[in-house]
């Protein structure tokens, strides 16, 4: 009886770019002094309304991943940090129908100011072995398990 071949557990992964573009999103687990993870929950008439995910957004041209999140997380949540303040801890790369997305997710424990909804979206701080009980865009998932192994 042979081994089976470890290699063949890597078969899959994410399809060729082909046509499709490449986007570039930037999101943040802010992190509380209680070890809990800040969700949002995408708002109607959104793509993916209803699901949980980590706050960000698009990296627009010119701008950093870092500066970014700091520009993201003023506009969405009312909340003020710095570069400094993000810990670059994984990443995604998924491939949706039209377009192929790439997501650094960055650490942040230190930040001014309460997060406040701003562009009509839930939040919600969750203990990181909880975040697995709320659905989130499938390429969230993968994030929440290296959370989980991180924190």
């Amino acid at each position: 009886m042979s081994s089976p071949d470890p290699f063949e557990a890597c078969a899959g992964g994410p399809p060729p770019l082909g046509g499709r573009r490449l986007v570039l999103v930037a999101a943040v687990a802010l992190i509380d002094a209680d070890g809990r993870v800040l969700i949002a929950q995408r708002p109607a008439g959104k793509p993916m309304a209803g699901l949980w995910e980590f706050p960000g957004g698009k990296v627009d041209e010119g701008e950093t991943p870092e500066e970014a999140l700091v520009r993201e997380l003023h506009e969405e949540l009312g909340i003020e940090t710095r570069e400094s303040c993000l810990a670059p801890i994984a990443f995604a790369s998924h491939g949706y129908e039209s377009f192929h997305l790439l997501m650094p997710l960055y650490a942040c424990r230190q930040w001014r100011g309460i997060p406040r909804p701003r562009e009509g979206q839930a939040l919600k701080w969750v203990a990181v072995p909880a975040l697995r009980d709320y659905p989130m865009p499938p390429a969230d998932l993968p994030l929440v398990a290296q959370l989980r192994d991180l924190l």
